[in-house]
């Protein structure tokens, strides 16, 4: 496929204009699909110490119901450029919840951890495609001054949903099983999907495109190796990695850049699996940094706070799961509101001292999160929701509106599997360095709580060194600049 027919793909199949009642109503549905079926990266967080004892397993296997779901999304997403040219969009949305409603039926009757992991992977695979369908259509369809307005509710799926996903577990399982956690999304699922495909009807066909399988199992062996590794690290420090975790990152780090040489050939002929040339725009590039490392901080904290609650605090399911509610609740309502802000000032004003917050954030928790009051780790949790929310909504904007309209697609293809290893990495790597400092500790004579605590409290530090590296790039942030050869603000069903 060429990169103009890629970024043609999605809005061919609306034949609207910006402003069509239609095109609202399309948008509202695929960013309440996207909600529900992204509720699932994180809805096994709070859930973990729960299911450690009924499978009888470690906190780094139990992960894996997060990494491996976000790697599996992570591995789709890059897919999807190809997929929504070669099927329709209403085929693809439906392919989407259909997929995720299979995985949500294996998770709920799941006998064993094994099923249980491969349902989350299911699901994974469908959610990986409603981002970048709804990313890009909104690039497409929405005028550049409008974009801030309409990303801010963008954000209530991209990080309001992950981040409520705790605080949905939480209560679910105060109230019942943890196959609750499944038992309710399937049916919102089966009626989201149900709704969106009636809407889509009539959408035009796709067109037959060559799918490079190199390239897909260089993606797979590249995401799949550096996270695995760095998810292996934790199980290495007890002996229980099967598979050497340096050896790991070693072919993921060479798988993918054999993926990146590959996608050079390809551009030659005109025919990328995923275009890279997004990566010589250089305010796309600051965007995708500050959303990775920003997004890594957010994952890791959200897994380690649970357990910390839990685990070393004595807290229940549900208080645990409500002590991250308010923060999820503030940085939803911040979004559109933020969004509007970004229309008018542009991104600098907001993420450079939305960083500075996450900074002091981030460290505040890692200093009282063992034995501070309680109403001060959820204080420090609400600070730093509101700095992302001032992080993600410009950097989404500014990120994707600095792209030419030929790369508008591999752009949200590439800013979405980016994401997804990120958060991935930041999961997996808040284990292994909370497992090896509290293994370090216990091996020195500390009791296994205080080991716990402590190990905790170092991985939160790492979080706040990200976020330092997070402040120093949103200097480089950037409005965009308009493309007058590309009309990003024309609708594409006029060409």
């Amino acid at each position: 496929m060429t990169a103009d027919a890629d970024a043609a793909a999605p809005a061919q199949t609306l034949h609207a204009a910006p402003d069509d009642a239609r095109v609202r109503l399309v948008l509202r549905v695929l960013t309440a699909a996207a909600f529900v079926v992204i509720l699932n990266e994180t809805l096994m967080v709070n859930a973990l110490p729960r299911l450690m004892e009924v499978f009888q397993i470690t906190a780094a296997t139990g992960q894996w119901l997060t990494t491996g779901f976000l790697l599996t999304m992570a591995v789709v997403i890059p897919m999807t450029g190809w997929l929504l040219q070669r099927v329709s969009i209403q085929t693809a949305y439906a392919l989407a919840i259909g997929t995720f409603a299979i995985g949500t039926t294996l998770c709920l009757l799941a006998p064993s951890f094994s099923i249980l992991l491969l349902g989350r992977v299911v699901q994974a695979a469908g959610t990986a495609v409603m981002m970048p369908l709804l990313m890009t259509t909104i690039m497409a369809l929405v005028p550049p001054q409008r974009r801030g307005r309409v990303m801010g509710n963008l954000t209530l799926a991209m990080s309001v949903a992950p981040a409520m996903g705790p605080t949905v577990s939480g209560v679910i399982m105060q109230l019942g099983s943890w196959r609750w956690l499944f038992g309710l999304v399937l049916p919102i699922a089966i009626l989201m999907g149900l709704a969106g495909v009636r809407l889509l009807r009539g959408s035009e066909p796709g067109t037959p495109t060559r799918l490079d399988l190199l390239s897909v199992l260089f993606t797979a062996l590249g995401f799949g190796g550096v996270v695995y590794g760095l998810s292996a690290l934790g199980e290495a420090s007890g002996g229980g990695a099967p598979i050497d975790p340096l050896w790991a990152l070693l072919v993921g780090g060479l798988a993918l850049a054999l993926f990146g040489w590959r996608q050079v050939v390809l551009q030659r002929r005109d025919d990328p699996f995923l275009d890279l040339r997004t990566l010589t725009v250089s305010r796309y590039v600051v965007a995708l940094g500050v959303l990775c490392l920003a997004f890594m901080g957010m994952l890791g904290a959200m897994l380690l706070l649970p357990i910390v609650m839990q685990d070393v605090r004595g807290m229940s399911v549900l208080q645990s799961g409500l002590m991250l509610m308010p923060g999820a609740v503030v940085m939803g309502l911040l979004g559109p509101a933020v969004g509007r802000l970004y229309d008018r000032v542009g991104p600098r004003p907001l993420v450079v001292p939305g960083s500075l917050v996450l900074v002091v954030a981030m460290g505040g928790l890692a200093l009282s999160v063992q034995s501070s009051p309680w109403w001060v780790v959820l204080a420090l949790h609400v600070v730093m929701s509101i700095s992302l929310a001032f992080l993600f909504t410009p950097v989404f904007t500014s990120g994707l509106g600095s792209l030419p309209r030929r790369l508008a697609s591999h752009g949200s293809a590439l800013l979405g599997a980016a994401q997804q290893v990120a958060g991935a990495a930041g999961a997996a790597m808040a284990v292994a360095i909370m497992q090896l400092s509290s293994v370090a500790l216990v091996a020195d004579g500390a009791a296994p709580d205080d080991a716990l605590g402590a190990g905790i409290r170092t991985a939160l530090l790492v979080a706040a060194g990200l976020a330092c590296v997070v402040a120093v790039l949103t200097l480089f942030v950037r409005r965009p600049l308009d493309d007058p050869q590309d009309s990003p603000h024309e609708p594409l069903a006029a060409h």
